[in-house]
Parts: C-alpha cells; structure tokens; sequence
C-alpha cells in the first residue's frame, strides 16, 4: 500500500517537474529571440550614428562620439549576454548580424579615410 502511495507521489512530483522544465525551456527561447533582435537593432543604431557623426556638420563632435562609444559598451554586454543563448541562435538572423557588421566596419573605414584626406587638403 505504500509503495502505491510513493508511486503515486513520485509520478505527482515528474510531472510536476517536466511541466516546469518545459515553461522554462520556452521562455528561455522567447529571451534568445529578442537578445538577437535587439542585437540587431542596436548594431543597426550604431551604424547610423557612425553615418552621422562622419557628415561635414557632425564630424568629430564630441557628444556624438560619446554617444558611439557608449553604445559598443552597450553592444559588447548584450553579445557577452548573448553568449549564454549560443545554443538557440537563428541561422538567418546570425547572417543579418554578420552583414550589420560588415557594414558598420566599412562605414568606420569610409569616415576614417575622409577624415583623413580632409585634413590633408586644410
């Protein structure tokens, strides 16, 4: 009788416990999804804040270039975050990353380069 008693407790506390394994497995899926997307996002930001701060008007302001290092601090703590979620990381949306990247890379070389033939012609 009371191995019946056990049994039924053991099965009880299982499903208990599979039950909460998979809530949480979901909700550690929905965090890797919106940790890429706002990775995105933010790396999409700081490009267009490089753009701007390499115009004629905004080239070299100093809050600008507060506000791009500010956001790679930003951007180097969600990707140390994001290292946790390696597992769950879509394929396409790495390749999205990957290309924001390339770009911001290429925008900092442009704006470097006419940095410097702008100052070679004062």
């Amino acid at each position: 009788m009371q191995v019946y008693i056990l049994l039924g407790i053991s099965i009880l506390i299982n499903g208990l416990l599979i039950w909460y394994i998979t809530r949480l497995l979901a909700k550690f899926m929905y965090i890797s999804q919106n940790i890429s997307d706002l990775l995105l996002t933010l790396k999409a930001f700081h490009v267009f804040i490089s753009d701007l701060w390499s115009m004629d008007s905004y080239h070299g302001e100093p809050i600008i270039q507060e506000l791009m290092v500010r956001i790679r601090q930003v951007l180097d703590e969600i990707l140390n975050f994001r290292e946790i979620f390696e597992h769950t990381i879509d394929v396409e949306l790495e390749e999205e990353l990957e290309e924001a990247l390339n770009a911001e890379e290429e925008e900092q070389e442009k704006s470097l380069l006419y940095a410097g033939t702008r100052g070679r012609n004062s």
